[in-house]
């Protein structure tokens, strides 16, 4: 099962948050899910970022693959 850490997106129109998730690659954006790992608010600001990094490098250890923003994001925390 391929295995990939990306954004899950909640919120009304022009006022979004996401949530940091682990899913199965073949799933839609908001679909089932097996593990939410953080919150992510683009909308505040400072941008507001939670992340729980030791599930996160556990999934990465694991094989799981970040898509390009959560990259950015995980090297701003320093999961990465």
């Amino acid at each position: 099962m391929a295995v990939r850490i990306r954004l899950k997106r909640f919120g009304t129109k022009k006022k979004p948050h996401c949530r940091i998730v682990v899913c199965d690659i073949r799933r839609a954006r908001d679909g089932k899910t097996i593990e939410e790992i953080g919150y992510y608010d683009p909308s505040k600001k400072p941008t507001f970022i939670s992340i729980d990094k030791e599930r996160a490098k556990f999934w990465l250890s694991k094989g799981a693959t970040p898509t390009e923003i959560l990259k950015s994001l995980f090297k701003k925390q320093g999961v990465i």
